[in-house]
C-alpha cells in the first residue's frame, strides 16, 4: 500500500484540504494516509475528522495515526510538511513583542523580517530532522512543504538534503482573480504568467482571449487608489514597479522599506496598513476553533470539495502521468530566472508529471523586479547560513541586511534585538556560537 505521511497534521482544518483533496482522486484510494504530530489531543481530533470524511466521501483511503516520526515516515511515497515551530504560544507572541520594544512594528512576520528570519531558526533544524529520517525510511519520497518561511525552508530542504521537495503557497494561483475582482474585471479566458519568488512573485502576464489587460488594470488602479481598500500597497507597487505581486499588502508591508516608517506614521493610515495582524488571526483562529472542533471533528455527516491547494494535483500527475502545471518553489539550478543567484529558492512555473516536478526557464525578469527580489533573497540566504553554521554572526547579518528592519534600526540595535530574541526563544533554537 502506498502511504502520503501528513507531517503537522494536527492542523485539522489544512489536513481536511489537503488530505480531503487527496480522498476524491480515484487512483489516491488505496493509499494510506499516515498522520504525525507532537500535538496528541489535535492529532486525535484530525484522524476522528479524517474518518468521518472518508465514511461521508466514500473513500477507501488507510487512516493511521502515527506518534513516532520515523515510523510515520517509513516507506512514504509523499510527505506534506505543514508544521510551525514553537506555536503561537510562545514563538509568535515573541516574535512580535521583542521587536516592538524597539520600535519595529510588523504585520505577518513569517516570511523575511526579524520574525521571519527567527521563524526559520526555529524550523530548519526540525526539518533537517525529517530529511535524516526520510534520507534512511523513504529516501525516493516526494517532500511537498507548505510550511513558511517557504524560500529558506524549502531552499535549506533543497541545498543540503538529497530529499526531493518542491515549496507550495496559494498565493500564485489565486493572484490574478483576486487582482481582476478588486478591479471589478471579468475573470473568464484569463492567462496568466507569474515568476519571481515566494510571496514577491510577479504577475508578468495577464491577457484575455490574446489582449493585455495591464493598460486596463493600471487605469483602474488609480481611481481605486483614491478610496482605501485592502490592496493599496500591491497597488501602489504596481504602480511604480510595473507590475503586480503575487502575495497580500499586509505580507508585502514589511517587505519593503517603504511604507512603515516611525519617521512616517501617517502611511499606516494611508495606506490601511493593519499592524500586528498575524497575532490578531492567531487568537481568532484560535477561538473560532474552539467554536467549530465539534462540527468538523465529529461531525459524520461533514462533506468536501476539491481545493485550490497544489498537493493532490501534484499525487495524482505524479501516479497518471497525466500533465498538470504547478506554480511551484525550487532552486533556481541553471539560472532558471537568469537575474536572480542560483543559490535562491524561486517560484516559477513547472510541470508536474510521472518525472516528478520539473521547473521552466524564464530568464531574465524585467530588472527592477529582480532587484525587489534580491533585497529579500539577501536574508534569505544569510538566513539559511545562519541555521547551517549555528554562528550568531550570520544571524545578525541576515536581520542587517533585511529592508524593513535596516531601514528602522541601527545596527547596535539589530544585534542586540537578535540576542534579545536567541535568549526569549530558548528551547526552540538550537545553540549558536
Amino acid at each position: 500500500m502506498s502511504k502520503i505521511t501528513f507531517l503537522g497534521a494536527g492542523s485539522t482544518v489544512f489536513a481536511k484540504n489537503v488530505l480531503g483533496d487527496c480522498m476524491t482522486v480515484d487512483l489516491l484510494q488505496e493509499f494510506e494516509f499516515a498522520l504525525f504530530d507532537i500535538d496528541h489531543e489535535r492529532l486525535k481530533d484530525s484522524e476522528a475528522m479524517l474518518k468521518n470524511l472518508k465514511e461521508s466521501l466514500g473513500s477507501t483511503v488507510k487512516v493511521v495515526v502515527y506518534t513516532d516520526q520515523k515510523e510515520a515516515l517509513r516507506g512514504a511515497k509523499y510527505v506534506i510538511n505543514a508544521i510551525q515551530v514553537g506555536g503561537y504560544d510562545p514563538s509568535t507572541i515573541i516574535d512580535f513583542k521583542i521587536p516592538k520594544k524597539y520600535g519595529l512594528r510588523q504585520t505577518i512576520a513569517d516570511t523575511i523580517g526579524i520574525g521571519g528570519i527567527f521563524r526559520s531558526l526555529r524550523t530548519i533544524p526540525v526539518m533537517m530532522d525529517f530529511a535524516r529520517d526520510m534520507e534512511e525510511v523513504c529516501p525516493d519520497a516526494w517532500f511537498l512543504n507548505y510550511t513558511n518561511p517557504m524560500a529558506t525552508l524549502t531552499g535549506a530542504m533543497l541545498r543540503y538534503t538529497n530529499i526531493k521537495t518542491v515549496g507550495l503557497c496559494h498565493s500564485v494561483q489565486v493572484c490574478a482573480n483576486e487582482l481582476l475582482e478588486l478591479l471589478d474585471m471579468p475573470t473568464d479566458n484569463v492567462q496568466w504568467k507569474i515568476a519571481g519568488i515566494n510571496h514577491m512573485a510577479w504577475l508578468l502576464e495577464i491577457t484575455q482571449k490574446g489582449k493585455d489587460l495591464y493598460p486596463e488594470i493600471k487605469k483602474r488602479a488609480i481611481v481605486k487608489q483614491k478610496t482605501k481598500h485592502h490592496d493599496m500597497i500591491r497597488l501602489e507597487l504596481m504602480q511604480r514597479f510595473g507590475y503586480y505581486i503575487t502575495e497580500s499588502s499586509e505580507h508585502n508591508a514589511e517587505y519593503h522599506p517603504y511604507f512603515i516608517k516611525r519617521q512616517y506614521p501617517e502611511l499606516i493610515d494611508r495606506f490601511n496598513i493593519p499592524l500586528d495582524e498575524y497575532p490578531k488571526r492567531c487568537v481568532n483562529q484560535m477561538t473560532s476553533w474552539k467554536n467549530m472542533r465539534n462540527d468538523l471533528v465529529h461531525n459524520r455527516g461533514l462533506t468536501h470539495s476539491r481545493t485550490y491547494e497544489y498537493g493532490s494535483h501534484i499525487i495524482e500527475a505524479i501516479e497518471s502521468n497525466i500533465p498538470y502545471k504547478i506554480g511551484g518553489n525550487v532552486l533556481n539550478t541553471g539560472g532558471l530566472i537568469s537575474n536572480l543567484p542560483e543559490k535562491t529558492c524561486v517560484e516559477v512555473p513547472c510541470l508536474v508529471d510521472a518525472s516528478g516536478v520539473t521547473p521552466t526557464y524564464i530568464g531574465d525578469l524585467p530588472e527592477q523586479l529582480a532587484a525587489l527580489n534580491r533585497t529579500n533573497i539577501n536574508t534569505q540566504l544569510l538566513t539559511i547560513k545562519a541555521a547551517m553554521t549555528r554562528k550568531k554572526e550570520h544571524v545578525y547579518q541576515a536581520a542587517m541586511l533585511d529592508p524593513h528592519t535596516s531601514a528602522e534600526l541601527s545596527i547596535d540595535d539589530i544585534v542586540s534585538l537578535c540576542d534579545d530574541l536567541i535568549d526569549a526563544h530558548g528551547k526552540w533554537l538550537p545553540r549558536f556560537d
